[in-house]
């Protein structure tokens, strides 16, 4: 395929470009909005408290409007930001929209403020009585129950606005540094037909190859490259790191993870239960990579070998044929869901391919009301068709809460995963079905790749982010210390499933999700192995699932993970609940292992 046949995102339906008039008149309207959502705060007397708030009429009518103002900002922040991304994740080399980006981000640490305020002031008011008086706020009553908590954990007015105005010359400086820097990273491979220059994203493109030696240059020459760019990386990590693990202590949480399950609307019991049950299921997981480094021809398979190909896919799979199989597998599961992605591919919602300047990876951002932007680096296979699948479920997700305010969209990480896992899935067996025995292994090749990854090497950057973090209170880690502390994360999660003296030590590097979130980490696992058990449920229930798996995606932003759960009869708490969403990823291990045999 023909690298300029496959598409571009448009976004120009919004405004014609970052430097046009139109969008200058955007944002000159979003900071008065914010500049008189300010005074109005003043006014009102929107921040901490000491004295306990009586809820009366006034302070119900403070409430809502301070809440109703909040949701109005914040989406319009979101929509301006958005826009801005679709530039500058495409090409970091557009110093327009990164120059509009950076004085946007200036100008939101005063919303960043208001947020703070608000729940400064909510700290003071008992929540239940509001909820209860106030038909807006009990439509906001999950979101108006966590700012309760995250009221008792902030610091000083004073220090809660410093560390907003010091996040752009800080946490948010560096990461945005990391984004640009890594985009630009190119690596000389020294392919068979000759030495090539490529960007980071064609060269880890390149593990997929189906030569060995092929593989093998470009890992090289990955890993070459990361080291010789890995300062400024490690000065970002360290610095990142450091500013979280210090904030987290500040506002008392008890350390930076139980920071990020409060985040992720779920608690230590759950995260036990679940790591604990993955870490049981390893011994499979090994399995499967001694059955694949066998069907390769190896003794063990490196690192390079992870998604090297087996089995026969047939010809490469078009852009054109990949949309052409989901569409029909949408509609297929719903008509919703159908008309949807019939919508992202019509209305040019995707930016499918590989180039310099472009991020790597994949996402899905939410746009504007039911709209979503999808980035991808297509590959020609079923694992690109996965990819794109996956990420249409993301904005499936983003499609069904059109209509609800920008708090009642809010989504923790391990239910953001619900849909776009549910997507990929539904894709995938359906791929299955009509496959021939080499196309089954190939395609299941491609499910495990993915499992392994979302399971094994979550657990790995996981253990290294846990530890980084205990070893970032004492002072910065030198490149060899990182390292180093990556290839033991990953000796002790994937075990003799990979030769020991060929695993990724830059994999700190690599990921991008380090430089932005705390513990990105097993909100991901969550999600595979949640959407797995529903994907169960699916398959038994037929049909009559499908207004219940609306209405929970709906409602991820309403309810905590264990009561969306809890309408399934999933009790997140119950190792049985993550042993049985394995057992699925097992079965596909047991059925690769019989095609292996076959």
């Amino acid at each position: 395929m023909e690298a300029q046949s496959l598409p571009h995102w448009d976004v120009s339906g919004l405004f014609p470009s970052p430097r046009s008039p139109d969008f200058e008149a955007a944002v000159q309207c979003f900071f008065t909005a914010l500049d008189e959502a300010t005074s109005r705060f003043d006014s009102l007397g929107v921040m901490a408290r000491v004295e306990p708030l009586p809820v009366t009429e006034e302070t119900i009518r403070t409430a809502e409007e301070s809440l109703a103002r909040l949701n109005d900002l914040q989406a319009e922040h979101h929509r301006l930001q958005a826009y801005l991304r679709a530039f500058t994740s495409t090409n970091s080399h557009d110093e327009i929209a990164q120059a509009q980006t950076s004085r946007l981000e200036a100008k939101s640490v005063a919303l960043y403020q208001l947020e703070t305020r608000f729940t400064a002031w909510l700290g003071a008011v008992d929540i239940e009585a509001l909820i209860r008086r106030s038909s807006f706020c009990a439509e906001h009553a999950f979101s108006l129950r966590k700012r309760a908590i995250a009221a008792r954990h902030l610091m000083s007015p004073e220090e809660e606005a410093l560390a907003a105005q010091l996040h752009t010359t800080g946490k948010g400086a560096w990461r945005k540094l990391y984004n640009t820097y890594s985009s630009q990273i190119t690596a000389e491979v020294a392919l068979p037909e000759g030495k090539r220059l490529l960007p980071m994203t064609a060269v880890r493109n390149l593990a997929h190859h189906p030569d060995r030696e092929v593989r093998r240059l470009a890992y090289e020459a990955e890993l070459a490259a990361w080291e010789a760019n890995a300062v400024p990386i490690a000065a970002a990590l360290n610095s990142i790191k450091g500013e979280q693990a210090l904030l987290a202590r500040k506002r008392g949480w008890a350390s930076p993870l139980d920071l990020a399950l409060f985040n992720n609307n779920i608690d230590r019991e759950t995260l036990d239960a679940m790591m604990g049950a993955a870490r049981e299921s390893f011994p499979h997981f090994r399995r499967y990579l001694h059955i694949k480094a066998r069907l390769l021809g190896l003794e063990r398979l490196a690192w390079y070998d992870l998604f090297a190909p087996v089995g026969r896919e047939g010809k490469p799979l078009s852009f054109e044929e990949a949309r052409d199989f989901i569409l029909k597998q949408f509609a297929a599961f719903s008509p919703r869901m159908a008309e949807m992605g019939r919508r992202a591919f019509a209305e040019h919602w995707i930016d499918a391919e590989p180039r310099e300047g472009k991020r790597g990876g994949a996402f899905c951002m939410w746009l504007h009301d039911e709209e979503s932007r999808i980035l991808a680096n297509y590959q020609p296979s079923c694992r690109g068709m996965g990819t794109l699948a996956h990420e249409l479920g993301h904005a499936y997700h983003n499609y069904v809460r059109a209509g609800l305010t920008y708090h009642q969209r809010l989504t923790p990480m391990t239910l953001a995963e619900t849909a776009s896992i549910f997507s990929e899935t539904l894709v995938r067996r359906a791929a299955l079905k009509q496959a021939t025995p080499e196309e089954q292994k190939a395609i299941l090749d491609a499910s495990l790749q993915g499992a392994t990854q979302v399971i094994v090497d979550i657990t790995s950057r996981f253990l290294f982010e846990q530890r980084l973090f205990e070893a970032r209170e004492a002072r910065e880690l030198t490149l060899a210390e990182l390292k180093a502390l990556m290839v033991e994360a990953q000796r002790e999660t994937y075990g003799d499933g990979l030769d020991g003296e060929h695993l990724h030590p830059w994999m700190w590097a690599a990921k991008v999700h380090y430089y932005g979130s705390i513990f990105y980490n097993f909100p991901y696992m969550f999600g595979i192995l949640f959407a797995r058990g529903l994907y169960a449920r699916y398959e038994a229930e037929g049909e009559a699932f499908l207004a219940a798996y609306d209405d929970l995606l709906a409602s991820t932003g309403r309810y905590g993970a264990a009561e969306l759960a809890a309408r399934f009869g999933i009790d997140l708490h119950s190792a049985d609940f993550w042993h049985s969403a394995l057992a699925s990823i097992i079965d596909e291990i047991n059925q690769f292992a019989a095609l292996a045999e076959g």
